[in-house]
């Protein structure tokens, strides 16, 4: 890029203000190198767009400059929440948590500092927590809101901030919006601050109480459904935490049980560069390599993984008796598992009321099949769990009657099995898969056996996601030309070499969800594409289903590879 003396002037002068609003050296001093080297597209990048508040909070690399997560975007950000909750609330209070990620505990104390500032009450954790504690803690402390630092399963370069409301979710509308415009305006003379000693000694900021922890272990071996059944079995388990939050509260609840929890030593201490994995995301089978060969050296009964905040759940389970190789699923089929199992046991146990799921629109509609025989409701929700979140809330209201909430699921790893719980919870769901897996061995079945049983039930479903990346600028303009061109097909118009049948822009009015940047395209040949932009990183993701009766489980299984590298290859 040709840069001229006005550009150089504009990102020169951003900089500057960048370095006087920093508190935390690092981060000035990384643009102060940049600046005595003369780096402007490094310059550029740092400072041509700043990162903004989006939908449920804010993500980005770490580093300095607006255009990266540091602290002073954190603080900036931190201002505008306590701004709405200022105004929004007579008593505002909020619990802050963080994962392992590089600067995580940092950010979480700065954060905490500027709430207190503001008069906003906080609880900040101590140790590293993981997401489903803090919507646990959310709702048990009673507080406005919640924070948790973290940026899920992304590289180790990123770090992220996730805002929660009152009911445990990741905030919604109205407060997403009021949330973002009030931090996307903040000037670096509008935040408050103070030091840590003087808001702990005033009680405007204090830890989080051990006893939260105590009630949410408490709450999540409440919510099983068969306990002397797993503590009756004699089984083993693998796990790895990724280097994340999960191996404390994982092993806690499993040792409570009484099962025999074997943990990768290489990924068990918490650790932000991540350094035995690209990507520390258990739906990669690049992370899961080390704990699925603890299970075949253990002959382990089921395999878990976490990712770094807990809220996403990887199993692999053994091929059959002999537990020499194992199968990572999908979370498709952990989803399917789920489902069936937990609608069979509410069956037997003869639970009243109408049995509520909830999946987002790019899960395996094999959940609806099995929820809709089992005499349950099934509701297609957007991506992002806090959709799941909004018609838990809806059925404690009232809104939904004669409904309980079973379970909800997305495709991304992402389960929750209990209601004290508002966002997706890989601790009590590993826990629901232990018992699961009890549960059918008791009857002599593996969960490979109970996976082909319901195939052959519902017709073979299989999925394919891909995605491509866009970084920086030029690739925020290449996103958007290709949603637009995506918008332009029509039915009767051919793309990957298939005939439309339909196309739904969730953009446009009467779809049935909020508006949102989401395109489902159907082919007459019964393929479904869903494409929409990431909310979190700069890609487009494309979710290709696959279906087919129960006699085509052979021919799809073979073809899937070859229909993946076509739709690849063209789009």
């Amino acid at each position: 890029m040709e840069f001229t003396e006005k550009m150089k002037s504009d990102v020169l002068a951003a900089a500057r203000e960048y370095i006087s609003s920093e508190t935390d050296a690092v981060f000035s001093r990384e643009v102060e190198n940049a600046v005595e080297l003369g780096d402007w597209e490094g310059l550029y990048d740092r400072f041509y767009t700043s990162l903004s508040f989006g939908t449920a909070g804010m993500r980005g690399m770490i580093g300095g400059g607006t255009n990266r997560i540091n602290t002073f975007m954190v603080r900036r950000v931190t201002q505008g929440l306590a701004d709405y909750l200022n105004a929004s609330s007579k008593s505002p209070s909020a619990v802050i948590a963080y994962d392992s990620r590089l600067f995580s505990k940092e950010f979480a104390t700065s954060a905490a500092k500027v709430l207190a500032a503001n008069g906003v009450k906080v609880y900040l954790y101590t140790t590293l927590h993981p997401v489903p504690m803090l919507s646990f803690a959310v709702r048990h402390l009673g507080t406005t809101a919640g924070i948790v630092i973290t940026a899920s399963h992304n590289p180790s370069k990123y770090n992220g901030y996730k805002v929660y409301w009152s009911d445990g979710g990741q905030v919604t509308p109205p407060h997403d919006t009021e949330i973002a415009k009030r931090a996307n305006a903040v000037k670096k003379d509008d935040i408050k601050d103070a030091d840590e000693k003087s808001l702990r000694d005033s009680g405007m900021l204090s830890d989080v109480p051990d006893s939260v922890d105590e009630a949410y272990y408490s709450m999540v071996k409440s919510s099983l459904r068969r306990p002397e059944l797993i503590k009756e079995s004699s089984i083993k388990v693998a796990y790895t935490p990724l280097h994340g939050s999960g191996n404390v509260p994982v092993r806690h609840m499993l040792s409570e049980l009484g099962i025999e929890c074997h943990v990768v030593e290489s990924q068990e201490k918490p650790d932000g560069s991540f350094p035995t994995v690209k990507l520390p995301n258990p739906e990669s089978a690049e992370a899961m390599e080390r704990v699925i060969a603890l299970g075949k050296e253990i002959k382990a009964d089921i395999v878990l993984g976490t990712d770094p905040d807990a809220d996403r759940l990887g199993i692999a389970i053994p091929k059959d008796s002999s537990k020499t190789d194992y199968l990572l699923l999908t979370g498709n089929q952990i989803a399917t598992l789920l489902v069936d199992y937990l609608l069979t046991t509410a069956r037997e146990i003869g639970r009243e009321g109408i049995p509520f799921v909830a999946k987002s629109l790019v899960t395996t509609d094999i959940v609806r099949k099995i929820t809709e025989k089992n005499g349950g409701e099934c509701k297609d929700v957007l991506t992002g769990f806090k959709y799941i979140a909004e018609e838990i809330e809806r059925i404690e209201r009232g809104d939904n009657p004669g409904r309980y909430f079973l379970f909800g699921c997305e495709e991304s790893y992402g389960f929750l099995t209990v209601t004290s719980v508002h966002d997706k919870d890989a601790v009590s769901s590993a826990v629901a898969a232990v018992e699961m897996m009890c549960y059918y061995a008791s009857k002599g079945i593996t969960l490979q056996q109970r996976l082909d049983a319901i195939y052959a039930s519902y017709g073979y479903s299989t999925e394919v996601v891909f995605s491509n990346e866009y970084d920086g600028a030029e690739g925020k303009e290449k996103m958007k030309g290709i949603m637009a061109s995506m918008r332009s097909l029509k039915p009767g118009d051919t793309l990957v070499s298939r005939t439309i049948e339909s196309v739904s822009d969730l953009m446009g009015e009467n779809t049935g969800f909020p508006k949102a940047d989401v395109i489902i395209i159907r082919f007459k040949s019964g393929e479904k594409l869903v494409v929409r932009p990431s909310g979190t990183e700069p890609k487009i993701k494309y979710y290709l289903f696959l279906s087919e009766g129960p006699e085509g489980r052979a021919a799809l299984e073979k073809s899937v590879g070859s229909i993946k590298a076509e739709f690849m290859a063209a789009l």
